[in-house]
């Protein structure tokens, strides 16, 4: 009978460098991109609340101070703040014959009850995930388009007694 010594070893370090670790390692990165999809699911939803319930502004400043102060904490948050990543605000003003959407414009000055649009559109887009790519030597992983559209509630107005007074 012959002893064979260190063959299981050989076969346990093939095994866990050729499907173990690399199953590890997959696992670990899906579960990071989807943590990260939920996140960015959930900023863009609460930006688009934000942004139905305060003022209408030409630039949406307050909105996109409002979202950049307040992304959550998850990897690749600068990339939301000052990097790559695009938060766009869109308003749309719905045409009462046929319905269909249109850019909303406003002459009669910004947060007032004279400029309230019917539909707000939030969109996060040109994300790319890079947290294990880089350590994989795999490229980023871009993201698609995410989007909210949320009809206008109260546009930051408020009926008091005497007056109406918008906040943005």
């Amino acid at each position: 009978m012959r002893r064979r010594t260190g063959q299981s070893t050989v076969e346990f370090a093939l095994i866990y460098g050729g499907v173990l670790l690399p199953l590890t390692l997959l696992i670990l990165l899906s579960a990071e991109l989807l943590w990260v999809w939920h996140s960015v699911v959930e900023f863009t939803r609460d930006g688009a609340q934000y942004a139905a319930t305060h003022c209408w502004q030409s630039g949406a400043e307050n909105v996109l101070n409002y979202m950049r102060s307040r992304v959550p904490p998850m990897i690749d948050r600068e990339q939301f703040q000052s990097g790559p990543a695009e938060i766009v605000v869109e308003y749309y003003a719905r045409d009462p014959v046929t319905g269909a959407l249109s850019e909303f414009r406003c002459e009669g000055g910004e947060c007032s009850t004279a400029c309230v649009p019917d539909v707000v559109t939030v969109r996060v887009r040109n994300y790319e995930f890079r947290r294990l790519t880089g350590l994989l030597g795999l490229p980023p992983i871009p993201l698609p388009d995410f989007r909210m559209t949320l009809p206008m509630e109260s546009a930051g107005c408020v009926a008091g007694e005497q007056e109406v007074s918008c906040t943005p």
